[in-house]
């Protein structure tokens, strides 16, 4: 059978001839509202239908009229008291101060009194309703319109058919088995299982087109599955993508591509880009996880990995900072806002452009200034070491007077000269810039000093000195030596821009980072993130299609703005905002969720949380949907056997559901 005509059969399920079968009665409510229902259950109830574990579904039905069709769907949360535990305490504490056997084969209860002893009682959260529409199909309301006495109900524990067509609801009358549906799990209510492993399998499915533009979360502490569950992710995306039936580079604009991304199916057009920042190396590595099978095995004429090392098989992570000068400088930006570096004299070369002007061709002045503004910032690489390309020429308009006054041998930089002639040139027009005559004349005949603030705060940056002719050092040019290892003199396009052409062309690309030192692995992550934004903002300015993009991170806490970041210019917060019109999405993982900027968590739709061990990650978390049902669950963890256990809610399901995620395989989904 293949997966689509395994989950159509969900759409024959009825809950209200199937779900009420005698042997899985668990009990009646005794107090009902909007929120909650508290049911009385016995002993022999829960045998029979195989325990009430907690966080399970329940199916209270209306029977005081037999054309209503109602059924309440309940989630087991804890147990609660009876209006007669405290009769029922007493007597059991006088049977153990008699020493009298309460239980078993030799217990010494009378039959009355063992019946009341077995019942209890259970605080279920009404997760809505479902109903009977004029057309007598079944609908599922996320609330309950109306509530009757308690009495009138009766609950029931559901079926395997029943369960698999409740675990896998979508939001209004949708019913699983589209070529947009995958299998990730199966349900798993708890971490105990001798009830469960002696009962059918349930699958879950999720819907793909649930992540596509959109944010996912995955939560959890290192070992418990979340790299699993991002590769099936990457998976069920992937086997998406594939269906896509259109080439996005033949559409010139939005309106030929009848503006929707997806066809009536929810099958994207376009296929899926996807980057993930593998911080770890298990992505782009072959490994002993996933039968030893990583996702880059997977999918081979798919891939293209990158990384900061040359290494076989990877595509080189760096810059020609003498080629690619915005780059270049933007690698330096971001370097010195990492290092929070304070310095004035830094900060007035930070905030030169090097942006080539509009008017460059047209204004002669505009473009010898901009000539020296380059070539003095090309100085600056070469004095901190950066290695040269071959042949490389610097090339600007110098004066023959000032040429005359540098040498007596004179540098004449119009006919192009070395960096080391550029920078003699340079270093002694900023030494004697307050001296020459031709420097100090230069600003009553022009209306202007020959240097503007840029050049010269590029000069200062060169010769180490703030101010001209100062015998005061700082440390200047030295600054940018840790930015060295970042540069390749063999490197023709920027590695960024590349990979924004890949990712729109549908390929997979691994950032592999885990061999590179945190602010590598931030500088390269932002930069990259920068230019994909980029580019899909121009794509969308200009109504040029955008394909879907999907980024991943792993160990998102050392990359992304903290809890108290206030800034919500940085990139992965303008993503987590403003991508879903640019059809970008982004699915992070962390066990540090309290750690993680509140506007990226509001802004997630798709959630899965598995072991979390302490105080300051479950607030956090209870402060979305119904998650605080889980938090005692969440808590508690087997190393052994709870790898996977998550609870999810997607975009498209209603409510939460404890899943145990299947294994990431290297064979392909059905």
């Amino acid at each position: 059978m293949s997966l689509i005509t395994a989950i159509k059969k969900l759409a024959s399920v009825d809950i209200f001839t199937q779900a009420r079968q005698a042997d899985k009665f668990v009990g009646r409510p005794f107090s009902l509202d909007y929120d909650k229902a508290l049911l009385l259950v016995a002993d022999s109830w829960k045998f029979n239908v195989g325990g009430i574990p907690q966080g399970s579904f329940l199916l209270a039905f209306y029977e005081n009229e037999e054309l209503v069709s109602e059924a309440l769907l309940l989630r087991v949360i804890k147990p609660t008291k009876l209006p007669t535990d405290n009769d029922v305490i007493s007597s059991m504490i006088e049977y153990y101060k008699d020493n009298m056997k309460t239980s078993g084969k030799e217990s010494k209860l009378d039959d009355y009194t063992r019946y009341e002893f077995s019942f209890s009682g259970v605080e279920c959260r009404i997760l809505g309703t479902f109903y009977k529409d004029n057309d007598d199909k079944t609908i599922f309301g996320a609330d309950v319109e109306n509530f009757y006495s308690a009495h009138n109900y009766s609950v029931y524990k559901p079926t395997e058919d029943v369960l698999e067509f409740i675990a896998n609801l979508r939001d209004g009358d949708k019913i699983p088995g589209s070529e947009c549906d995958i299998k990730i799990g199966k349900v798993r209510y708890s971490s105990s299982s001798r009830f469960q492993q002696n009962s059918v399998d349930v699958p879950v499915y999720v819907n793909s087109q649930d992540f596509l533009g959109k944010r996912t979360a995955m939560f959890g502490m290192t070992r418990t599955g979340k790299s699993n569950t991002v590769k099936k992710v990457i998976q069920s995306v992937e086997e998406l993508s594939q269906k896509a039936t259109f080439d996005i580079a033949k559409f010139k604009s939005s309106t030929e591509a009848n503006l929707e991304p997806c066809d009536e199916r929810g099958i994207p057009k376009f296929p899926v880009g996807q980057i993930i920042f593998d911080i770890n190396g298990e992505y782009a590595n072959a490994n002993m996880q996933d039968e030893g099978t990583a996702i880059f095995e997977l999918y081979k004429s798919k891939v293209v990995r990158y990384s900061v090392l040359e290494k076989d098989g990877f595509n080189i992570m760096k810059v020609n900072f003498y080629a690619d000068i915005e780059s270049g400088f933007g690698l330096i930006t971001n370097h010195f806002r990492q290092i929070n570096e304070k310095a004035d004299y830094v900060s007035s070369f930070l905030s030169i452009s090097l942006e080539k002007p509009d008017d460059y061709d047209q204004d002669y002045s505009v473009k010898n200034r901009y000539d020296r503004k380059l070539a003095a910032y090309l100085c600056c690489l070469y004095k901190a070491g950066f290695p040269l390309p071959n042949d490389i020429k610097i090339k600007f308009q110098g004066k023959k007077d000032l040429n005359d006054l540098v040498r007596k041998n004179p540098i004449v930089p119009d006919k192009g000269i070395s960096p080391e002639e550029a920078t003699i040139w340079f270093t002694q027009v900023w030494e004697n810039y307050k001296k020459w005559d031709y420097l100090k004349e230069y600003a009553s005949q022009k209306g202007h000093e020959w240097a503007d603030e840029e050049l010269k705060a590029l000069l200062g940056f060169l010769t180490r000195h703030k101010e001209p002719g100062s015998s005061s050092l700082v440390s200047g040019y030295l600054k940018l030596k840790p930015l060295i290892k970042l540069h390749s003199e063999k490197s023709d396009k920027s590695f960024e821009e590349k990979i924004a052409g890949e990712l729109r062309q549908g390929k997979i690309v691994i950032i592999d980072l885990s061999q590179g030192d945190p602010e590598i692995q931030r500088l390269y992550s932002e930069r990259i993130c920068h230019k994909i934004f980029s580019v899909s903002m121009n794509n969308f300015i200009n109504n040029t299609p955008n394909n879907f993009i999907q980024f991943y991170f792993e160990e998102a806490h050392n990359l992304f703005p903290k809890k108290d970041d206030k800034d919500l210019s940085q990139i992965y917060n303008r993503i987590a905002k403003e991508g879903a019109k640019l059809h970008l999405g982004l699915t992070y993982a962390t066990q540090e969720v309290s750690s993680i900027s509140s506007n990226i968590l509001k802004n997630t739709q798709n959630w899965f949380i598995a072991h979390l061990n302490n105080d300051d990650e479950l607030k956090e978390i209870k402060k979305y949907y119904d998650f605080a049902d889980f938090t005692d669950g969440l808590v508690r963890f087997s190393a052994g056997s709870d790898k996977g256990f998550v609870r999810i809610k997607t975009y498209s399901n209603p409510f939460i559901v404890p899943v145990q995620i299947d294994r990431f395989s290297a064979k392909k989904v059905n």
